[in-house]
């Protein structure tokens, strides 16, 4: 009986290992800057551009995978996170995971939102469970008030809706608790131990293209990113899904 008892016990154990698989790295950051619900405007379009040449392409200037590295997959949610992403996983050859909402006619911001809860939840319990990711890197561009925000985080209560409570990196200090609407430029990066799907560490980090890319804000988080209405983008608070 001790025998079997073991033996099932290992069988469990294997079994539920992938459960406990999760990333080595995830890359978070917002979809550039908006023209109108559907895409990016010229600065966002060039965001876009900027980051695969800088940060996320295959040939990278400032890279953020490290030598030898490459991405796992990018997952992306709305049509302005699918071309922020487009050029850097074009760069690649590899997919890109949509967990897709889109605006439709007789869908009010309410539903527009719970469509983007429901698909959020879905996309973290992937990421933090998929064995095919364990110790890989992926990057996931996201709509900035379901990355954090505190106003959702409440009105939601004990339904976890954002990638800051989804993923746990509420327990992490330091991470803002809002994600802001000026802030386009910066990246969110959470690492796990191996062989866990508790977040370790949490750092961000500034996006800066240089002067091929000056048009593209890279104020400061809390800071206003400068833009004007004669940019071509939604401005402020305006530029909120």
């Amino acid at each position: 009986m001790m025998v079997r008892f073991g033996l099932a016990a290992l069988l469990l154990v294997a079994w539920l290992a992938p459960s406990l698989a999760a990333p080595a790295r995830i890359i978070i950051l917002r979809h550039g800057e908006k023209a109108d619900d559907w895409k990016l405007c010229s600065v966002g379009q060039q965001r876009a551009k900027a980051l695969a040449a800088t940060y996320l392409g295959s040939a990278a200037s400032k890279s953020l995978f490290p030598k030898g590295d490459e991405p796992a997959f990018f997952f992306a949610i709305t049509s302005h996170t699918l071309e922020l992403a487009s050029p850097s996983v074009a760069s690649w050859n590899k997919p890109l995971i949509l967990y897709t909402v889109v605006p439709e006619p007789g869908i009010d911001a309410d539903g527009f939102t719970r469509a983007l809860n429901q698909r959020t939840q879905e996309a973290a319990r992937n990421i933090v469970s998929n064995p095919a990711l364990n110790g890989k890197t992926v990057v996931l561009v996201w709509e900035h008030r379901h990355i954090a925000n505190a106003d959702l985080d409440a009105k939601f209560g004990d339904e976890a809706v954002t990638l800051r409570k989804l993923l746990k990196l509420d327990i992490l200090p330091g991470v803002p608790t809002t994600w802001l609407s000026d802030n386009y430029d910066y990246f969110w990066i959470v690492d796990y131990d191996e062989s866990s799907n508790v977040p370790a560490r949490f750092s961000m980090m500034k996006q800066e293209f240089g002067a091929e890319f000056a048009a593209v804000p890279a104020n400061d988080w809390g800071k206003p990113d400068g833009l004007t209405a004669s940019s071509g983008c939604k401005l402020g608070s305006a530029g909120d899904d």
